[in-house]
């Protein structure tokens, strides 16, 4: 088992920064995915950035160029800096991963994560 808890959301005004962390604690695995989705009142639950444990990221086209995963293996810990932050990406921020998996997909679909954090809400004003 894996537990995972976010944290950071907040609100923010348009084109402001925010970075969610995510704590992973239980089982240990050297090779996961991990992953950062969001959901908007009314819409469908959707992948934003995905990480594997050897480093290949993959990200919605929606926050390309604007938001970065990463990871701190020595505090079990995921990030996601996000820059240029607009109204549309107001939703709440889940973190997910899966082990063990030798892959990441480049599309970042919900079924493929087995852990999930309780969320942490992002507001974005304009």
């Amino acid at each position: 088992q894996v537990q995972l808890v976010e944290s950071g959301g907040g609100s923010v005004q348009a084109g402001g920064s925010l970075r969610l962390s995510c704590a992973a604690s239980g089982n240990r695995y050297n090779n996961y995915c991990m992953g950062w989705f969001r959901q908007a009142p009314g819409k469908e639950r959707e992948g934003v950035a995905s990480i594997h444990s050897a480093g290949t990221t993959s990200y919605a086209d929606s926050v390309k160029g604007r938001f970065t995963i990463s990871q701190d293996n020595a505090k079990n810990t995921l990030y996601l800096q996000m820059n240029s932050l607009k109204p549309e990406d107001t939703a709440m921020y889940y973190c997910a991963a899966v082990a063990p998996r030798g892959y990441c997909r480049g599309v970042i679909l919900e079924a493929d994560f087995a852990y999930w954090g309780q969320g942490t809400q992002v507001t974005v004003s304009s």
